[in-house]
């Protein structure tokens, strides 16, 4: 269900600051014609924070019929620090949601058994099957593969978005992961070693540009095409670099603009828009992605 590339979807805005539907619908359709396995909802890089409870519920429908149009899977972010009301938001998913991409309890910092508790009272809860979103330097809670090796033998938790860079944890979860338990990189830049290491796919932000690079990347890894595989990683590296150069989702937005995909490059304060030389930058290593 999780293998290959999921893009976690921008949220673009019009020139008066709404949701740009028929803009979310094209850019969905898009990299799903590209190359990618699914789409996530309502993350990071969606300004989920930012957008109120009825854009929120536009964005899951229209990913929601894009995605049931080209049968692929649809992840929904659902975030939240403390149990109670994560686990009602899970409840309240929509028809068309496919899995839940839920942050280990940022701020808090409720140690490793808190969190263990955490999920295994979601996976209770929840109408479809859980990825535990373990994003480190956001939530300020570590999570060691132990632990993701525990919560991954639950049958409802049925992957990790790994955004913890390539460390000694992401090495001994990938030597031993639990049946039914799929690791997805999250931090783009290492998205190709964790693919060498036995990583199902990942959720990158990168993919919204060059998808089929990146399903392409994934797709030689799994099938062991090795010196196909280090080509591509280090070149969508360094396009992952520039992308990431000021605060997600800005230079991609701004990238995006540029390429004509997306109506205007705003985003929502706090945030602010990428410098000019960011997206420059971006666009010198960007292929069009209609190329």
């Amino acid at each position: 269900m999780l293998r290959g590339i999921h893009v976690p979807l921008i949220t673009p805005f019009t020139t008066s600051g709404e949701v740009a539907a028929d803009a979310v619908e094209k850019l969905a359709g898009h990299v799903l014609d590209q190359g990618a396995a699914g789409l996530v909802a309502l993350g990071t890089t969606g300004e989920v924070a930012a957008l109120d409870p009825e854009e929120r519920a536009l964005v899951i429908d229209v990913c929601a019929r894009v995605c049931a149009e080209r049968q692929a899977l649809l992840t929904v972010g659902v975030t939240g620090n403390d149990t109670r009301s994560t686990a009602g938001a899970l409840r309240r998913l929509p028809e068309g949601v496919g899995a839940a991409l839920v942050t280990v309890p940022y701020f808090l910092r409720p140690g490793e058994r808190g969190v263990v508790a955490h999920f295994e009272a979601l996976a209770e809860e929840t109408p479809v099957p859980l990825v535990i979103y373990h994003i480190p330097y956001r939530t300020g809670q570590a999570v060691g593969a132990a632990t993701l090796r525990r919560l991954g033998a639950h049958p409802m938790i049925a992957g990790v978005k790994y955004a913890a860079g390539l460390d000694q944890d992401a090495v001994a979860l990938l030597g031993d992961p639990p049946g039914g338990f799929e690791v997805l990189g999250g931090d783009d830049a290492f998205i190709s070693p964790l693919l060498a290491l036995g990583a199902a796919g990942g959720i990158l932000a990168s993919a919204h540009l060059e998808t089929a690079s990146f399903a392409e990347l994934a797709s030689a890894w799994h099938a062991g095409d090795v010196t196909r595989a280090r080509t591509l990683g280090h070149r969508l590296a360094k396009l992952s670099a520039t992308l990431f150069a000021e605060p997600n989702p800005t230079v991609l937005k701004g990238v995006l603009h540029a390429q004509g995909m997306i109506p205007t490059p705003d985003v929502r304060l706090p945030l602010v828009p990428a410098s000019a030389g960011a997206v420059s930058q971006a666009r010198l290593v960007a292929v069009h992605p209609g190329e």
